[in-house]
């Protein structure tokens, strides 16, 4: 079965055509350039404003250690911050040479001390970086001890080597996991996620940091940090928190239930550097922050998607063989978004988030569930009128996982399924107007482009191993203009690969191109489980896997001249590099 909205036209090898939204898909493959696949996926539609195309990659040579995360990008030195969990350390690269990033040198913040006079230990592990225009740089870190306090580090993006680069430390809060700048370069603003550790004994508040920044290339003191929590919407608060915001599975008895149980986890601020809006993925809702006040002014959340509409159908099975996507009546699903990104249509901002999913799994606690297993071991059933109720066969929907922390009834069971993540990107309104979702066309497009690894898994190759848990994974986004048009690019974390949208006009955004620099003959984990081959050499032919950065570079800020988007992929531990072309005006 290939249930799709519209029909197939043309398959070629893995590349494929298909019709999407009333446009037909044309399919082309990108010309190998150095350590760039073979034979990338490219699947686009005929009227493509834009051609993505690989030019060339940085590997680690280490697999699933997330040994490349997240990337940033300083035009005055030509240079790439990478984050490489795996070893510590920020890498940068050199990119003078589109073609062939090298490596320079590493940063390791560890030993330096920071503005309180306490020392940055072996083992704070960097979660995000960013670079002002001027070459002031920040690099997320977070402790030993994830529950106790991060630092964020300072450091000169022109710096000659990975000591003398760095300028300062300023402690922040719990899991300091991404980091900004303003766009007025006055602000460093940073989610301090606030896990709890792994057997759930210790639950830190989530916090938005916000720290002033000197004009010049230095360290802040440790005086410019100031902290925007929760305790506002803590019950008998000031502040009344939205019941639609997600606030479960927190340790019984806790001082701060509400903020602890709210864990920011990306930043976007706007155009005039006053307001942050800070995605709270478990909870599927945003936080806004006042800048200037360091006060979180509102929580508004996402709510849920209604997956039995038309154009909002999903895969639900792994275990059906087919690719099946298809409206499912009664199953809702919550937005839950990671990356979320800023940008103006005629003097109005709009946020833009990439529907990723994630789930709560903390000592004996799980929010997972199978729906072939609710009303098992101590699970709660599914109402008797849910029309879900007889569709838990593994090849319907019993294998999709939902959380079990909303959808509960009165009655003890469950009224309402929501699965995890949308399967989408979104746009809305900053006060929470979706204006725009994607629908099912994230799978539409990759069920087409690549029909024998539908929703496959980045760490192996396989066909639908992904369908019961949140399909392609959209994971992040990078926003950028060429020839006057604004496009979305959202990187696919377990399928692979980087989706264009043009999304110049919010509520008519459509599709442009897909573009995979994978190659799915090589499934790494067979590999390293058969032993038949180098998994060295194996990692270099495979390509990139698991995108989690993406950051777009203007043209003038480019070394070709032209656009390029780059993405840091953590399971391949490559960091590659795109080159945008124009194709034709709109």
């Amino acid at each position: 079965m290939h249930r799709l909205r519209r029909p197939a036209l043309v398959t070629t090898s893995l590349l494929a055509s298909a019709t999407l939204a009333g446009t037909a898909l044309t399919t082309a493959a990108s010309p190998a350039v150095g350590a760039v696949v073979a034979d990338p996926v490219v699947a686009s539609a005929p009227d493509a404003a834009l051609s993505l195309t690989p030019l060339g990659t940085y590997g680690t040579g280490i697999f699933d250690e997330s040994a490349a995360e997240i990337v940033a990008h300083h035009p005055g030195s030509d240079r790439l911050f990478v984050v490489n969990a795996s070893e510590g350390v920020v890498d940068v690269l050199d990119l003078s040479d589109a073609s062939a990033p090298t490596k320079d040198f590493s940063i390791d913040a560890s030993g330096l001390v920071d503005r309180a006079g306490t020392v940055v230990p072996e083992g704070a592990n960097p979660n995000s970086v960013a670079v002002r225009r001027d070459g002031l740089g920040v690099i997320a870190l977070e402790h030993p001890t994830k529950t106790d306090d991060g630092w964020l580090a300072f450091f000169d993006a022109r710096g000659t080597d990975g000591t003398s680069s760095l300028l300062g430390a300023v402690r922040v809060g719990a899991l300091p996991d991404m980091v900004a700048f303003s766009p007025d370069g006055r602000y460093a603003v940073v989610a301090n996620e606030g896990e709890p550790s792994d057997d759930y004994a210790v639950d830190p508040v989530g916090s938005v940091g916000i720290v002033a920044l000197p004009s010049k290339v230095r360290a802040p003191s440790q005086e410019a940090v100031r902290t925007a929590g929760f305790g506002a919407f803590e019950a008998g608060g000031r502040k009344e928190l939205d019941p639609d915001v997600r606030v479960f599975a927190g340790i019984e008895g806790a001082d701060r239930p509400v903020s602890a149980g709210l864990e920011p986890e990306y930043v976007a601020v706007d155009r005039r550097s006053r307001t942050a809006y800070v995605a709270l993925q478990e909870a599927n809702a945003t936080a806004v922050v006042d800048l200037r006040r360091a006060r979180v002014r509102d929580i508004w959340s996402f709510g849920a998607k209604d997956h039995g509409a038309a154009g909002n159908g999903l895969d639900t099975s792994d275990r059906d063989d087919a690719i099946d996507i298809a409206p499912v009546p009664g199953l809702q699903g919550l937005y839950l978004p990671d990356g979320m990104n800023l940008y103006t249509v005629r003097g109005e901002e709009y946020l833009v988030t990439a529907n990723e999913g994630d789930a709560r799994e903390w000592g004996d606690y799980a929010e997972p569930a199978r729906v072939g297993d609710l009303g098992e071991d101590g699970l709660a059933p599914i109402c008797a009128d849910n029309p879900l109720a007889g569709r838990t066969d593994a090849a319907d929907l019993g294998r999709l996982n939902v959380t079990t922390a909303s959808g509960l009834g009165a009655e003890g069971c469950y009224e309402e399924l929501y699965a995890f993540g949308g399967r989408s990107f979104s746009i809305w309104t900053t006060d929470g107007e979706q204006v725009f979702d994607s629908g099912d066309e994230l799978e539409q497009v990759t069920a087409e482009a690549v029909p024998d690894f539908f929703n496959s898994n980045h760490s192996e190759s396989n066909l639908e191993g992904r369908s019961d848990d949140k399909g392609p994974e959209p994971e992040n986004l990078a926003i950028g203009r060429v020839q006057g048009r604004t496009y979305a690019f959202i990187g696919l974390e377990r399928v692979g690969g980087v989706v264009v949208y043009d999304i110049t006009r919010p509520r008519r955004s459509t599709f442009v191109t897909y573009v995979n620099n994978r190659d799915f003959s090589v499934s790494m984990e067979d590999v390293i489980e058969e032993g038949t081959e180098d998994p060295a050499d194996a990692l270099d032919r495979a390509g990139d896997l698991g995108a989690e950065g993406l950051a777009f570079v203007k043209g003038k800020d480019s070394p070709t001249g032209s656009p390029l988007l780059l993405v840091a992929n953590e399971v391949s531990g490559t960091t590659t590099v795109f080159g945008i072309d124009a194709l034709s005006a709109r």
